[in-house]
């Protein structure tokens, strides 16, 4: 299990006429991944979960310890990702050579776990190997980065908008990849989306918490917070989930935010208060904290907590 508390983080304030002011990116989150577990951050573009997932893998400019090694990054773009000099075998025959030297095995050892490892990703050893990654497709490259985040046998991996810079049709293939792996190793997921859809396919029976402005809003059980959302950030989030037509309807509400999101505004009451649908006066004043609905482990970040539902539903 690993747990992260009262994460915090900075960005101090650069030139130019967008950066007179400093962004606060976490604002003390609080967060568990169990083991064999599946966790997801949720939250638009520049919410602070990226931030949260490279401080989690430790990518900082300080020698990484050997503790984290056991928690990889599953990067967003398979395109800049793997280095494009290098064939497959070498992009895995690197860091495999180390784990052979730690673990006293030979170069035959290497070559059975490198053809283990791309067979366990889906990838024919045969096909692979001699590849560049400018000759395979953005799955594929995609199920190479995942290789090579598994040589060094990790404990958690950290898929960062894993699917997002996939094609469509490839999309479903990475994330029934990312599930069969925490089933099969044992490995812990912790994905970081925009995409509900992603996130409650990957994660079931997992949790999930809702980021807006480095703050956790809302969180809980996966499917419980899908269906039943009680922070009104979580419900615009859902209510722009979209409707197939003929096939599903829009949820009894459809609230939809009042402005564009200000990184750099700093509100004394509510963060979400200027752009909050259903926001109340006692929003401006008071900032509220995380606390549970009810009796349920369900939490949220509201002084007006309501229960609403905006998921899309069969029409049938």
């Amino acid at each position: 299990m690993i747990e992260g508390r009262g994460l915090t983080r900075t960005f101090p304030a650069r030139g130019g006429l967008l950066g007179r002011d400093p962004v606060r990116a976490l604002r003390g989150v609080d967060f568990t991944i169990p083991d064999r577990g599946a966790v997801s951050f949720i939250g638009e573009s520049g919410c602070g979960k990226t931030t949260l997932g490279r401080i989690l893998s430790r990518l900082r400019p300080r020698q990484r310890e050997t503790y984290f090694r056991r928690i990889q990054m599953i990067h967003q773009d398979p395109y800049s990702a793997l280095n494009p000099t290098r064939t497959v075998e070498g992009i895995l025959g690197a860091p495999l050579a180390l784990r052979a030297r730690q673990r006293g095995e030979n170069d035959g050892w290497v070559r059975r776990r490198r053809a283990e490892l791309l067979e366990l990703v889906g990838l024919d050893p045969g096909f692979a190997l001699s590849r560049y990654p400018h000759m395979l497709s953005g799955g594929m490259r995609q199920r190479v980065v995942i290789a090579r985040a598994l040589t060094v046998d990790p404990e958690v991996l950290v898929a960062d908008e894993a699917v997002s810079m996939i094609d469509v049709s490839l999309r479903l293939g990475i994330l029934r990849l990312l599930r069969d792996l925490r089933e099969r190793l044992g490995v812990s997921v912790l994905f970081i989306t925009h995409d509900v859809a992603t996130a409650r396919y990957l994660g079931p029976g997992g949790e999930l918490y809702v980021i807006y402005r480095g703050q956790v809003v809302e969180h809980g059980r996966t499917d419980t917070v899908i269906g039943a959302p009680v922070h009104p950030y979580t419900q615009c989030l859902l209510a722009a989930i979209p409707v197939l037509a003929g096939i599903e309807q829009p949820g009894p509400q459809r609230p939809v935010p009042l402005g564009a999101l200000d990184e750099r505004a700093e509100p004394p009451g509510c963060l979400f208060e200027p752009r909050c649908p259903f926001a109340a006066p006692g929003c401006r004043s008071e900032r509220p904290v995380l606390g549970q609905v009810g009796e349920t482990a369900q939490e949220h970040a509201c002084l007006y907590p309501e229960r609403r539902a905006v998921v899309p539903v069969s029409a049938g």
